[in-house]
């Protein structure tokens, strides 16, 4: 378990209502990657994400490019300590 990380995201950009917080989940879902995402009410996107330090990196890749439509301007990326609060990986309303 010593090699859990966990990592706060804030996404910048026009990433609402593009299907980032799906693609973020699918994503998650294929890094084996726990935690949540969530729409802010300033237009960011907030991300809590928690794992192997390596599938974090990745996932911070697929988070960097994002879905299609959307164009991420910038990752607010800060590195906590894992919580170990869920297993799965959940869209936030």
């Amino acid at each position: 378990m010593s090699d859990q990380k966990a990592v706060h995201i804030i996404v910048r950009g026009d990433v609402q209502g593009v299907g980032f917080r799906h693609f973020t989940r699918m994503n998650a879902t294929q890094f084996s990657v726990a935690g949540w995402v969530r729409n802010n009410y300033d237009g960011t996107v907030e991300i809590w994400a928690e794992g192997p330090e390596s599938k974090l990196n990745l996932f911070i890749q697929a988070v960097r490019r994002g879905p299609s439509y959307s164009c991420v301007n910038k990752l607010d990326i800060t590195w906590e300590t894992p919580k170990g609060e869920t297993r799965s990986f959940n869209i936030r309303y």
